[in-house]
């Protein structure tokens, strides 16, 4: 349990959280139709900030994701009496793509720009000194971060941490989607009969939390508890039957009790498939007599800032008695029998649920609530009785299994290929994979047939945990030559699918049916003492008993690798 100091909200509607949510109450919407816009053929509408907003929030020496992130962290900061240079301060960065508008599709000079070094440059301006994280879990990142934070404080890692999420739109972010079918020209209309996509957005949020103790106020909001579960069904589409996002709302309010719960921020998408998912896990997890609303209608989807924002604006609405509308909702077309409304309504209650879902199979919930009763006081001790188990290293020119080393051949210039036929050879969707998961997959494969023992009934005290520093820089760089002429337009949704890193931990999850945790972090540089405590922190969920995971770094096909293992809980 953590307590909530401070927050700030940033987005093309205004530059505080104050200001966003009295435009949110009032329902009112920076969402725009645009054409032609950044040489994208197909119109869109979107929540984007002007030329003259970007001006007011540039920094100097920082590019227009950063100063967002860092504007919005010092708002955040200000009034707020602790020190942040000292080694018990986190810096988390929950973000899907960062600065990726700079890629010029050369692989190296594009690391440079990527997800770990824009929060080395946030952290280092703000005067962190710690190593930040970097949460790279699709749409769920804002949740995951705050998840994470969550944690490692629990953990006893650290004392208090700046979480902070943002991400820009581009040609590259909108074309992507657009190539998916998921983007509406229109503004988008969640969980309506008549939705036909969504609209993306921009933004930057904070949350300054530290440790909830015996001081803490009575009336200070804090996060309870929260949970990341994987359905294991695809890498692009949400189970039909809802099976992760019930995981993971079962998981979050565990036996609280949920009669003083004023609503429930879902996703909302307004995309067909979503919005029908999340209807149905709300049913199913025995939660259908909480109020239901969505906040896309207003900000768009604003991606990894998304899960930071919903749940800071949810916040500042129970903190004025009201239960907002959903802005485009008219009329129900889930077929789970949720409580939904396009009218404001007054509520009495101090609790709220944020849940979320993204790509990869992955969703995320947390339980917040103002006045909690029992605030944790000490760091909870969750490294006794860890083991790794099994390991493996692989890289271009050997694959270590155990400690047993086999060369790999010089001259083979599909070497993951040629150990896919060797000891895997019967998951042709292997084929469709970008390198990363095709590392990632091999890497698993050999670590799990090691373990033996192997099943395909569902499993959901797994988790799989995977730290990079690259991101997905290959598949980021394949993408972009689908888009950078205006001649020679092609996005292709099957190679910006996996644009997104924790796609591999997707992939593992399906092939091996885990409905555990599936995370993927980025950090700049590989740091294995900061690996073991993410490992462990995501023992203290209460539900894993063990974890796949490590270090798994693709930058191109002679330049790559995993270094992965398995970590048991043997209490």
């Amino acid at each position: 349990m953590i307590l909530c100091l401070s927050n700030n909200v940033i987005t093309p509607l205004g530059g505080t959280t104050e200001e966003n949510y009295r435009a949110v109450k009032a329902g009112r919407s920076a969402l725009c139709r645009y054409e032609k816009k950044w040489g994208i053929p197909e119109p869109f509408t979107a929540s984007l900030f002007t030329d003259e907003q970007l001006k007011e929030y540039a920094v100097e020496g920082l590019t227009r994701f950063e100063s967002l992130v860092y504007t919005s962290a010092t708002r955040a900061l200000e009034g707020v009496d602790i020190n942040i240079s000292d080694e018990r301060t986190l810096f988390v960065l929950s973000t899907t793509k960062a600065n990726v508008e700079l890629l010029k599709g050369n692989a190296d000079e594009d690391l440079l720009c990527g997800p770990a070094t824009a929060a080395k440059r946030i952290a280092e301006r703000l005067g962190v000194k710690t190593e930040p994280i970097v949460v790279c879990n699709a749409c769920i990142s804002g949740v995951a971060a705050m998840v994470t934070a969550m944690r490692m404080i629990d953990a006893g890692y650290y004392d208090k941490a700046i979480i902070c999420g943002a991400d820009v739109q581009n040609k590259f972010t909108v074309s992507g989607f657009q190539s998916l079918k998921a983007v509406s020209e229109d503004e988008c209309r969640p969980f309506d009969i008549e939705r036909l996509g969504l609209n993306l957005g921009e933004a930057a949020a904070t949350m300054i939390v530290k440790r909830a103790d015996s001081t803490t106020p009575s009336e200070a909001w804090v996060i309870e508890s929260g949970a990341v579960r994987n359905d294991a069904f695809h890498i692009s589409s949400p189970s039909k039957n809802g099976e992760g996002a019930r995981l993971t709302l079962e998981a979050t309010v565990g036996q609280r009790n949920i009669d003083d719960v004023a609503f429930i921020n879902a996703h909302g998408t307004a995309t067909m498939f979503n919005d029908q998912m999340e209807s149905v896990a709300i049913e199913r997890a025995g939660l259908n007599s909480i109020p239901v609303n969505g906040l896309k209608g207003v900000f768009g989807h604003t991606l990894g800032a998304a899960g930071l924002l919903e749940t800071i604006v949810s916040m500042a609405a129970v903190d004025d008695h009201t239960i907002v509308g959903t802005r485009g909702f008219e009329e129900r077309g889930v077929s789970g029998k949720v409580l939904l409304s396009a009218e404001n309504k007054p509520t009495d209650k101090h609790s709220l649920i944020k849940m979320i879902s993204g790509f990869g199979g992955c969703n995320g919930a947390v339980f917040v609530s103002r006045g909690a009763t029992q605030p944790s006081t000490t760091a909870r001790n969750i490294s006794t009785g860890l083991v790794k188990t099994h390991f493996v290293h692989l890289t271009p020119t050997h694959l270590t299994v155990d400690g047993v080393t086999e060369q790999l051949p010089c001259d083979e210039p599909r070497k993951l290929t040629a150990l896919y036929k060797k000891y895997v050879g019967d998951y042709p969707k292997f084929y469709k994979m970008d390198g990363l998961c095709k590392l990632g997959f091999m890497a698993t494969e050999l670590l799990l047939n090691k373990e033996g023992a192997r099943t395909q009934e569902p499993r959901d005290d797994r988790a799989v945990v995977l730290i990079n520093n690259s991101s997905s820089i290959d598949a980021d760089d394949k993408y972009l030559e689908s888009i950078v002429n205006d001649d020679d337009y092609f996005p292709s949704p099957s190679v910006f699918v996996y644009t997104l890193p924790n796609i591999v931990t997707g992939e593992i999850a399906m092939r091996n049916q885990y409905r555990g945790e599936t995370s993927f972090y980025i950090t700049d540089r590989r740091d294995d003492e900061q690996t073991e405590k993410v490992m462990k922190a995501t023992f203290g969920d209460g539900k894993t008993k063990s974890i796949v995971g490590g270090w798994i770094d693709y930058q191109d096909d002679s330049h790559f690798e995993a270094d992965i293992f398995i970590l048991e809980n043997k209490n």
